[in-house]
């Protein structure tokens, strides 16, 4: 990873904890135990306190930041998917937020929602726990069912594994110039993690 101090204030990253290398943490930035930072994400902790508690993912391409004086805020479990823009808000435990979702200031996410991709969550908003939020600007669609409360808890343990497996394997290399015949895949099978339309279907 890429780490800078500002102001004398250096990131925290706990050593179960996987942070990408090509990923940014600056200042005043938290990542708890088990969690997983992809790559190009950007956490910048130059204004205030961004907080990652553990076991959760910010995926490739997020960017975290937060107005001056203030936190940002991802309690334990949260799921960010890719391209995510959070901005001064509090994600309450095992919030799932989408791809390409944009969460603004003063925002509240009950525990174990889901923030639809594409959202835009305008400030000061707050949601009730497992609450489905979509749109733009995103509003209440409708309490989560226990399928889709049970296949969020599973992609949440897929990324903690991945933050296991990438501490234990995930090293730079030199790519092959061509195919080796009977070539490995990685350890994750079709099983590991189903698309929500798939399962639904």
């Amino acid at each position: 990873m890429t780490a800078y101090s500002i102001d004398g204030v250096t990131p925290v990253v706990h050593p179960t904890a996987f942070v990408h290398p090509q990923s940014c943490l600056i200042g005043d930035v938290v990542i708890g135990p088990g969690c997983y930072i992809g790559p190009f994400a950007s956490l910048r902790g130059d204004f205030g306190r961004i907080v990652v508690h553990k076991g959760s993912n910010v995926q490739d391409s997020c960017t975290v930041h937060v107005f001056p004086g203030r936190d940002t805020i991802l309690e334990e479990g949260s799921h960010i998917g890719h391209g995510a823009v959070l901005h001064g808000c509090h994600l309450e435990p095992g919030v799932l937020v989408g791809m390409n979702t944009v969460i603004m200031d003063g925002v509240r996410v009950g525990a174990r929602s889901l923030v639809a991709a594409h959202s835009f969550v305008r400030a000061g908003t707050e949601f009730e726990v497992e609450s489905l939020v979509a749109g733009s600007p995103a509003r209440f669609i409708r309490r989560l069912d226990a399928e889709t409360l049970a296949w969020k808890a599973n992609g949440g343990e897929v990324y903690r594994d991945l933050a296991r497996r990438s501490l234990a394997t995930l090293h730079e290399v030199t790519p092959l110039t061509e195919e080796e015949p009977g070539r490995s895949r990685v350890s994750t099978d079709r099983e590991t993690s189903i698309p929500f339309h798939e399962q639904r279907a």
